[in-house]
């Protein structure tokens, strides 16, 4: 059985790595939007993100923003959450954060794309009871070199991909994407 400290110190070590990785990311790139949320989640839950943040100081990978010229933006739909969400997911071995952002977009998108750099940065944070830590997430801007999306997820969590010139309502992080949109595109 896990005791309370062991859960902390673990929050404690995830928190740490997330700090390198937030400054070794603002060191590289630059001109990329902010942003903070929290979740309450459960000690299970808590117990999982923050190994993963302890991995890599990111709780879910990276991320991509594929558009095309005049902005529309490349969501796919995640069925167990029932959401439309940014293609990506977590790092595979020694990937890097951009890397495996455009693994992800091939695999759930099918489609080529160019990156221009950090769109926007996450910081999220987890609360179980009296723990708390947090990671990031990258997530990076793409231009998109081909537009016919397929989807080819090995997961099987991604069942659409389409391009939307106007978010939908129950889409993932969508308040971020829009300030992103407007300062891309406006």
């Amino acid at each position: 059985m896990t005791s309370v400290d062991d859960l902390w110190f673990l929050g404690d070590e995830a928190l740490q790595v997330a700090e390198q990785t937030y400054h070794r990311l603002t060191e590289q790139y630059g001109g990329f939007l902010e942003y903070e949320t929290t979740k309450r989640v459960s000690r299970d839950r808590f117990r999982t993100v923050a190994g993963r943040i302890k991995d890599n100081g990111a709780p879910y990978g990276a991320h991509t923003i594929p558009y095309r010229e005049g902005g529309s933006i490349l969501l796919v739909r995640h069925d167990p959450i029932d959401l439309w969400v940014l293609p990506g997911g977590e790092t595979d071995g020694d990937e890097t954060f951009r890397e495996a952002a455009a693994r992800e977009l091939s695999e759930e998108a099918g489609i080529a794309a160019s990156y221009e750099g950090l769109a926007l940065l996450g910081r999220v944070h987890f609360e179980s009871g009296d723990h708390r830590t947090w990671g990031v997430l990258p997530i990076f801007e793409a231009a998109a070199e081909t537009t016919e999306p397929s989807v080819d997820d090995p997961d099987g969590e991604i069942t659409r991909a389409k391009w939307f010139e106007e978010l939908p309502a129950d889409t993932r992080d969508r308040e971020q994407l829009r300030s992103w949109r407007e300062r891309r595109f406006d």
